[in-house]
C-alpha cells in the first residue's frame, strides 16, 4: 500500500462525515452531508439507505477534493449502530432500514429476550437490538424475511457499494445481536429462529482488516485512485473508544452526544443487566458499555420547547445554551432542590425500561428555567454515576478518569458537573471527531503506517482540558445522588400504569 494519509468515514443518524488524517492524527479536511429519516409510527424510525451511499459518497468527495487524493493509504468506516437493512439480490431495500433508535420491537424483547440469548449475544433484552426487530419483520411483514437476500448493517452496506464485497466486520454486525460473542462468529441458532442464516450477513472478518478495493468506477465518481484499500471498520460507539485511546484495562471512554455512551476496555467476556458488551477495535478484545438514549437531546429538547431564549438573543452573538449556561453557572450544587431524571426516551443501562419517562422531582416556585437547564446537567451527571458504578461492581474494572468526547464538551460546566458528580477526572479529546479518528487508525494500522492498532491509536489519539473533581461540590453532590437513585425505582411500576392508560385513552 502506498500514501500517507488516511480516510475515516462516519455514517451516522443524521450526517455522513468523511475526515483526511495524518499519522499524527490531525484532520486535513472534512466533508459533511446531513440527511434526515421518517417517524411514520410514534416509537419508529426509518430511512432510505440510498441516502447513506449519496451522503457518504458526496461527503468523501468533499473532504477529498481538499488534498492529493493519491496519499491516500486507507478508507475504514464507522456507523450508526443496530440500525439495518433488508436487500434483495439487486441491492435493493425491500422496505426502509429500521434505525437503532426504533422501539417498535418492545413486546418481542419481552417474549425472545432470555438469558440464554444475553449470555450469547452480551446484550440484555431491549428494543434498540436488531435482533427483536427481525422477530417484529416475522410477525408483521413475513414476506420481507421471506425475499430477503443480504440483511445489511450500514457498515456492510457502504462496502458493498465502495467496493462491490459482502463483507463486513464482526464490530459491525455485533450490534445487531446475531453474535456469539466468544467466537466472534454469527450464530446459526438465533438467525436461524427469525428464519435467516448466516450467509444472508455477508462475510465478517476483524476489524482492521481490508475488505475490498475500490472499484474503479466509483472511484473516478469520487476522485480517488482505483483499488484503494478499504478497510473493515466497527460502531460508533467502539470507534469512539479507539479514537480517544482506549486499548487496555481500566481506561474508559465517555462520549456526551444525542445519545451517552460510555464504554469501558476489557479482554475478558462477562455479562450482567448493568451493561452491555460490545466488540472492541482491538481485535478479540470487548468494550463493557452503558448506554442511555437521552443524552444532549434532553438539553436540546428542553431548549427548543421551553427556554423561550431564541437563536442570537440580544444580538450577543451567543446561543440559547450559552446564555442558560451562564444563568445556570450561578445557581448552587443541586439546583436549589431540583432533581431531573432524563428519561424522555425510556432507560437502557442498567434498567432496560422502554416505558420509563422523564421527571422533575422537587419542583417549586422558585425553580425557574436556570435551574431546569443546570437540574438536567446534573440528572445526566448522576445516571452516568449510576451506570459506571453499576458496571465497575460486576466487572471489577474500575477507571481512574473519563476520557471524553462529543458535543457536550463545549460545556464547562457540564464537564465540571461530571467530574465533581463522578469523583474522577474528566480529560476532554483534543480532537472533537474522535469517532471518525477511530476508524481512521484500524484503516492507518491496515496501510502499515503503523505496526499495530494500539499504536496507530498511541500516536494519533491526545487529549487536552482536565477537569478535576471539586472535593466539597462532590460531597453535596453525593447527598444529593443518595435521592436520585431512588426516584426511577420508586415509580418503575407507575411508569408501566401511566403507559397502559395513555395507549388506551389514545
Amino acid at each position: 500500500m502506498t500514501g500517507d494519509l488516511v480516510l475515516g468515514v462516519d455514517c451516522s443518524t443524521t450526517a455522513a462525515k468523511a475526515v483526511v488524517w495524518d499519522r499524527r492524527g490531525r484532520s486535513l479536511s472534512m466533508g459533511r452531508v446531513t440527511f434526515g429519516h421518517s417517524t411514520p409510527r410514534p416509537g419508529w424510525g426509518e430511512q432510505d439507505p440510498v441516502e447513506w451511499w449519496r451522503a457518504t459518497s458526496e461527503a468523501i468527495g468533499q473532504a477529498c477534493r481538499q488534498i492529493d487524493p493519491s496519499r491516500l493509504a486507507a478508507l475504514s468506516i464507522t456507523h450508526q449502530r443496530e440500525t439495518f437493512v433488508c436487500l434483495n439480490e439487486d441491492g435493493q431495500a425491500l422496505r426502509p432500514a429500521i434505525l437503532w433508535l426504533d422501539t417498535r420491537a418492545a413486546e418481542e424483547a419481552e417474549t425472545f429476550g432470555t438469558r440464554e440469548v444475553h449470555e450469547i449475544t452480551g446484550k440484555p433484552p431491549n428494543t434498540a437490538t436488531s435482533w427483536y426487530k427481525f422477530h417484529w419483520l416475522r410477525r408483521h411483514e413475513p414476506r420481507v424475511l421471506d425475499r430477503v437476500y443480504r440483511v445489511a448493517d450500514v457498515h456492510t452496506y457502504l462496502v458493498q457499494r465502495l467496493t462491490g464485497e459482502w463483507r463486513t466486520s464482526y464490530a459491525s454486525v455485533d450490534p445487531l445481536g446475531v453474535l456469539d460473542m466468544r467466537s466472534f462468529q454469527i450464530h446459526d441458532g438465533l438467525v436461524g429462529e427469525v428464519g435467516l442464516s448466516r450467509e444472508q450477513f455477508g462475510e465478517t472478518c476483524a476489524p482492521g482488516e481490508v475488505v475490498g478495493a475500490l472499484r474503479a468506477d466509483v472511484a473516478a465518481d469520487l476522485g480517488l485512485r482505483p483499488g484503494l484499500p478499504v478497510v473493515a471498520g466497527l460502531g460508533d460507539g467502539q470507534a469512539a473508544g479507539l479514537g480517544v485511546g482506549i486499548t487496555r484495562p481500566g481506561q474508559a471512554y465517555l462520549n456526551l452526544g444525542t445519545g451517552i455512551v460510555s464504554g469501558t476496555f476489557s479482554a475478558a467476556y462477562k455479562v450482567d443487566r448493568a451493561f452491555r458488551v460490545m466488540a472492541g477495535g482491538v481485535p478479540g478484545s470487548y468494550l463493557i458499555e452503558t448506554f442511555f438514549g437521552g443524552g444532549t437531546y434532553n438539553i436540546n429538547w428542553f431548549v427548543d420547547r421551553f427556554s423561550d431564549v431564541g437563536r442570537d438573543p440580544f444580538g450577543l452573538g451567543l446561543s440559547p445554551e450559552q446564555v442558560l449556561e451562564a444563568a445556570a453557572a450561578n445557581l448552587p450544587v443541586g439546583s436549589e432542590g431540583l432533581l431531573a431524571l432524563p428519561y424522555l426516551t425510556g432507560v437502557l443501562t442498567p434498567y432496560w425500561d422502554s416505558q420509563a419517562r422523564g421527571v422533575l422531582f422537587g419542583l417549586s416556585s422558585r425553580h425557574g428555567k436556570a435551574h431546569f437547564y443546570r437540574a438536567m446537567l446534573e440528572g445526566l451527571a448522576m445516571e452516568q454515576r449510576l451506570s459506571s458504578t453499576g458496571a465497575e461492581s460486576v466487572t471489577g474494572l474500575t477507571a481512574d478518569r473519563f476520557l471524553v468526547m462529543g458535543g457536550g464538551t463545549r460545556s464547562q460546566l457540564w464537564c465540571q458537573i461530571l467530574a465533581d458528580v463522578l469523583r474522577r477526572p474528566v480529560e476532554v479529546a483534543c480532537e472533537p471527531e474522535a469517532t471518525c479518528l477511530g476508524a481512521a487508525m484500524l484503516a492507518a494500522s491496515a496501510a502499515k503506517l503503523f505496526d499495530s492498532v494500539e499504536e496507530a491509536v498511541s500516536s494519533m489519539s491526545g487529549s487536552g482540558r482536565v477537569y478535576l473533581p471539586d472535593e466539597a461540590n462532590a460531597s453535596r453532590y453525593d447527598r444529593f445522588y443518595d435521592v436520585y437513585k431512588n426516584i426511577y425505582p420508586s415509580l418503575r411500576e407507575e411508569f408501566a400504569k401511566l403507559q397502559d392508560i395513555a395507549h388506551d385513552v389514545a
